[in-house]
């Protein structure tokens, strides 16, 4: 009889046991679902926000886009130089025996400023003078005969030719004499001079520069990549750091042959007067290779780059749009978009590389 009454308790028990074991099933499922929605969920918010929260916004700088010139420019160094830049030297060799000139003075064209031993040839020219005034007295009286129908013609011609060949004598001798001597070619300043009485002079070794300052220029070499942009009349700005002094002017001549060695050519600028440029001094010229009246310029820093191309970040009604663009020349940290953006367009700059395409972005800086 006690063994009937345990199994009715024994049935109860396993019951209980059964459906404590059908909810922990149906929690775990529960769980497991709940995990799954998770992750879908996540997984939307990251392509429709980008992984953000729907309702966070990235703080970012922008501008309106506008047309405005843009000038790219190429920088060379140059250096200036005199236009009247010369060395003058002695035709001849001998001895200094008179300097008429001291560095820093004036001079003009043709003036002596070194005179070289030439008494020799002096002496030469007082003989053959002497003999000139001689045959231009025979010469005359044969004249006068011959005007009187005295004497024959052959008299007359040998006495005329006799004194054209001793007057050419003393020209060719005067000649001479001139070579002794070293004159400037040019009116300017005497630049650079070391001679001395006594010194002895020859051609080609012993001379006295003269420089115009009032004619300067600046020469430099332009890589041989710029041949196609480069011409004579180009705009350019000089700066000559060491004079603290720059001004804005144009292309006076461009070679249009390219030195083999170097791979470039040479271009040059004519300088105005000016006491604080001198030559030799060194001077940074920027030339202007390509202009362009309306451009749309951006800021460098704002053009990013991927597998498909350039591309910036718009803001499009408080969402970010990304934009594939087009770059032309880049000068100065501002670079030409040639196609993909317009104006009126809202460039986003600053924080454009902590956006994505459809984040939401709040404009904290914006200009026009």
């Amino acid at each position: 009889m006690k063994k009937l009454l345990y199994i009715p308790a024994i049935l109860i028990l396993a019951a209980c046991g059964n459906k404590s074991k059908d909810k922990a099933t149906e929690l775990a499922d529960l769980k497991k679902q709940q995990a799954t929605l998770t992750a879908k969920i996540d997984s939307l918010q990251k392509k429709i926000g980008g992984g953000q929260d729907s309702t966070k916004s990235t703080d970012v700088g922008a501008y309106i886009i506008k047309t405005a010139p843009f000038t790219n420019y190429i920088q060379v160094q140059g250096k200036i130089d005199a236009t009247e830049n010369v060395m003058a030297y002695p035709q001849a060799q001998g001895v200094i025996i008179a300097i008429y000139v001291k560095p820093g003075q004036h001079v003009s064209k043709g003036q002596v400023m070194v005179q070289l031993d030439n008494n020799v040839l002096k002496q030469n020219i007082a003989q053959a003078e002497a003999q000139v005034a001689l045959n231009r007295t025979l010469y005359q009286r044969q004249k006068n005969l011959w005007d009187q129908k005295i004497g024959t013609e052959v008299q007359f011609l040998q006495a005329q030719t006799t004194l054209q060949s001793s007057e050419k004598q003393v020209a060719s001798l005067r000649q001479q004499a001139d070579l002794y001597r070293i004159t400037s070619p040019i009116s300017g300043t005497v630049d650079q001079m070391d001679l001395k009485l006594g010194q002895a002079a020859s051609p080609g070794t012993t001379g006295i520069r003269v420089v115009n300052a009032d004619l300067l220029k600046v020469k430099a070499d332009v890589p041989e990549s710029y041949a196609g942009s480069v011409y004579e009349g180009n705009n350019v700005e000089i700066v000559v750091p060491d004079a603290n002094d720059s001004l804005d002017t144009k292309v006076t001549f461009a070679a249009k042959v390219i030195d083999p060695s170097s791979r470039s050519f040479g271009v040059e600028i004519k300088l105005p007067a000016r006491k604080s440029l001198r030559p030799n001094m060194t001077a940074i010229l920027k030339i202007a290779n390509y202009s362009k009246a309306n451009s749309i310029i951006v800021p460098l820093k704002s053009i990013q780059k991927s597998e498909n191309g350039d591309y910036v970040y718009l803001n499009n009604s408080g969402i970010a749009k990304r934009v594939n663009v087009k770059i032309g020349v880049t000068y100065g940290g501002q670079t030409e978009i040639l196609s993909g953006l317009k104006p009126g367009d809202q460039l986003i700059t600053e924080g454009a590389t902590d956006i994505e395409d459809g984040d939401k972005v709040n404009i904290l800086r914006s200009g026009n």
